[in-house]
């Protein structure tokens, strides 16, 4: 039972916090919970059928190549897990007549993404234990949340704009670049302290989804 609320606690911080940032028209309860539902489930789902259909004409078996580390990174994992929480955010999240301010991108897309999140954390801590749960929950976790609010700036600029395919498309690019860039660095951990290139991306990551709130919050609709 700890391991599980350790498992869930930093997602749970996150969720709040940008539950407290949408500052000037709240989201209903009852649909964060549903977009979080979705990206615990569905996106779990979807990621898990897109590895086994990637990994038939693709193998990836030498663990201390770096070219095929940097394919696991960016188009086996990064773009693939981004790109089933892309799908719920852009098919479902987007349309909803809810969804009627570019924070929201923001909001809905770190709801998904944090569903998925605590599905996965629960999985890692269950088999790594207390010490995998304080590592992920200061560096997983908040990467998650990053790759999210960077998909959910531009996906919430896209359902306001004239250029709405080109803007989501840009929002899953971002954000599986960054995913790719931070998994890589801890991939390629065969060569001597390249694993801190996965804390620096994370702290840019950081530094611009600060930057993505704050220039919403400003731009809302809602604001007096």
């Amino acid at each position: 039972m700890n391991l599980l609320l350790f498992a869930i606690a930093p997602v749970l911080i996150i969720v709040i916090y940008i539950f407290i940032k949408d500052k000037y028209e709240k989201e209903p309860k009852r649909l964060l919970l549903f977009n979080f539902a979705l990206g615990a489930i569905v996106s779990i789902i979807i990621t898990t059928i897109l590895y086994v259909i990637i990994e038939i004409p693709l193998p990836l078996r030498n663990h201390t190549s770096i070219f095929e580390q940097f394919i696991k990174a960016f188009f086996v994992v990064g773009l693939t897990e981004e790109f089933s929480k892309y799908i719920i955010i852009r098919y479902y999240s987007q349309p909803h007549e809810e969804y009627n301010e570019p924070f929201d991108g923001i909001v809905y897309a770190v709801m998904v993404s944090m569903g998925f999140a605590a599905t996965e954390n629960v999985f890692y801590v269950l088999e790594g234990g207390m010490e995998t749960a304080i590592i992920r929950a200061f560096t997983a976790v908040p990467a998650h949340a990053t790759f999210a609010i960077l998909m959910g700036y531009y996906m919430g600029k896209a359902k306001f704009s004239n250029n709405r395919v080109s803007l989501n498309l840009t929002g899953l690019f971002l954000a599986a670049l960054f995913h790719g860039t931070y998994d890589f660095f801890l991939f390629i951990d065969f060569i001597p302290g390249i694993w801190v290139g996965a804390f620096i991306s994370l702290f840019i990551g950081i530094v611009l989804s600060r930057k993505a709130i704050k220039r919403h919050q400003n731009n809302s609709t809602f604001k007096v």
